[in-house]
């Protein structure tokens, strides 16, 4: 690992940034990165359950995340995984068996590659609770990362002791709450400086009471079920929350949501929610400030799919795809996909016109990973493939951004992982083993987890930004971090629950294809000042801490 720079510099003024760029070099073959499944040799042993021998259910077929996070404050990226469990009123009998047998995961990262089992001793299994999603943040501001685990029927709320152990701090917090949660998104929504938390929940399971449909399906699909209501938390600074969901203007009790995430959309400074529904219209919450939302999902063209219909939405990925200094957005579904490019105002789809309608189309996307694999400088884009209704396996998808708007299908000569077909679910990008390129994690459902270790990839150059707040710890959701290069300039919201039920890296990465340095790297912080710095050199991560007011 190269050494980290610690740099603390007053804040200065913002300036507009000069977002201007053209298509990188094409790459030879030879060239080409490939991901390499390290996953036995890492260490990683973890097989998921959805608590039953047999796919019989909604609950049981929504499969699970997986984490990227840096839980001890190493440097290093640790792995979290989440499982199910059996239930009597989810499972079917034969499922008891392995009653008391399931248990997430949390492996961590010992430095060479390999990684060590620690779940028992840092007391993060999860209990009994029906494990679905996770994200990690210091939300008690004492600098290290806490840990949320969503589950089918509730949430749990672990807070980070220091010492490689955590304590179960849900009721004691005010996040007791009941309801399917599978997206919980951390972001300080009215700027005080202390982290909130967007929980976005699935659907009103009946427990199988509904059983007309089609039996080919395999089991009722999500319009069989009333939808429930998403839940804002406002953090009150003293380790407890208090719900604000109806005073903020986001209530919507008929919702379905897959996944949820944050980012600075509209370019105001504010962190917006977008939230991915499933065979509904999204959710597009605009922050106005002052700790209000509006709802405008429709006018912003992002309630709808290409069609015009409500699709199967999974998990929304965000970031610049085409380096005008905007951000787009890509969910995965059950048809072609959406890629909804920002046009400032509104956002138009360009699945189509892009190539990705041909590559995905066949198949149903789950989690998808928004990233530079590479590092040219352009935003490629990987996603978790399998039947929604039936453990029926499919090819996973990894298409290249060639930077003229258009997507290369590349995944049969991107490793041998993607030749073989996997009922995915979950992933996450993350350098876990900091040589300056993104790797992949992805959960397959009733199947071994998957470490793919990137090769290649860091034959072009990198920079990666760790932006710190006052504390030198804490990560500083919600800013903005912004890299030249030449005409070049890529930007990225540091708000790391992306994709499917997951969490990826919160170190913001930029390709920077063959420049040695940066011209410049500007980050806006989340209460609006900024830190600038020049000629930066590639191949580094900068820590770069918050100067203190």
């Amino acid at each position: 690992m190269k050494p980290t720079r610690w740099i603390a510099i007053a804040a200065v003024v913002c300036t507009a940034w000069v977002l201007m760029g053209g298509a990188p070099p094409r790459e030879r073959e030879s060239e080409r990165p490939v991901f390499t499944d390290v996953t036995s040799q890492a260490g990683i042993q973890f097989k998921h359950s959805f608590g039953d021998e047999t796919l019989s259910n909604i609950v049981e077929g929504t499969g699970t995340g997986c984490m990227f996070f840096d839980y001890d404050g190493d440097g290093w990226l640790d792995i979290y995984l989440v499982n199910g469990r059996y239930r009597p009123d989810v499972n079917d009998n034969t499922g008891r068996k392995l009653k008391g047998k399931l248990t997430n995961k949390l492996f961590r990262n010992n430095h060479d590659g390999t990684f060590t089992d620690v779940t028992e001793k840092a007391g993060v299994g999860g209990g009994e609770g029906y494990g679905v999603a996770c994200s990690a943040a210091d939300y008690d501001g004492d600098g290290d990362l806490d840990l949320l685990v969503l589950c089918y029927g509730r949430v749990i709320l672990y807070r980070n002791n220091g010492d490689g152990t955590f304590t179960d701090v849900t009721e004691k917090s005010g996040l007791a709450a009941t309801g399917w949660a599978v997206s919980g998104v951390w972001f300080d929504y009215d700027n005080d400086g202390r982290l909130d938390l967007y929980i976005a929940n699935y659907l009103a399971y009946d427990s199988g009471k509904f059983r007309s449909y089609y039996a080919a399906a395999g089991y009722p699909g999500p319009l069989s079920y009333s939808g429930q209501p998403d839940a804002l938390y406002h953090n009150k600074g003293d380790g407890t929350f208090a719900e604000m969901t109806k005073e903020a203007g986001i209530h919507k009790p008929d919702g379905r949501a897959m996944s949820a995430t944050a980012a600075d959309l509209m370019n105001r400074g504010r962190q917006d929610v977008f939230v991915a529904n499933d065979s509904m219209e999204c959710y597009y919450f605009r922050n106005l400030g002052s700790g209000k939302f509006a709802e405008e999902a429709l006018e912003r063209g992002l309630a709808f799919s290409e069609g015009g219909q409500g699709v199967s939405h999974m998990g929304p990925c965000v970031g610049d795809v085409d380096r005008d200094g905007r951000l787009d957005i890509w969910i995965p579904d059950m048809h072609y996909g959406c890629l909804l490019m920002n046009r400032g105002d509104h956002f138009e789809d360009q699945t189509t016109q892009s190539g990705l309608a041909v590559i995905c189309g066949q198949y149903t996307g789950w989690g998808a990973c928004l990233f530079d694999y590479d590092n040219d400088g352009y935003l490629d884009i990987f996603v978790a493939n399998g039947d929604a209704h039936h453990e029926y396996p499919e090819d996973a998808v990894l298409a290249h951004n060639d930077g003229t708007g258009h997507f290369v299908d590349v995944a049969k000569k991107s490793g041998d992982y993607f030749k073989h077909k996997y009922v995915g679910r979950g992933a996450a990008f993350g350098d876990f083993d900091n040589d300056g390129d993104l790797d992949l994690l992805v959960v397959n459902l009733n199947d071994s987890a998957r470490l793919l270790r990137n090769d290649g990839g860091n034959k072009n150059n990198w920079l990666v930004i760790a932006a710190k707040l006052p504390n030198g710890k804490s990560d500083a959701l919600g800013a903005r971090v912004a890299v030249k290069t030449g005409a070049l300039v890529r930007i990225q919201d540091l708000i790391p629950v992306t994709g499917y039920l997951s969490q990826s890296d919160p170190r913001p990465h930029f390709g920077l294809g063959k420049a040695k340095k940066a011209e410049t790297v500007e980050i806006r912080w989340p209460d609006g000042t900024t830190t600038r710095l020049t000629d930066v050199p590639a191949n580094q991560l900068l820590t770069v801490v918050k100067p203190a007011r």
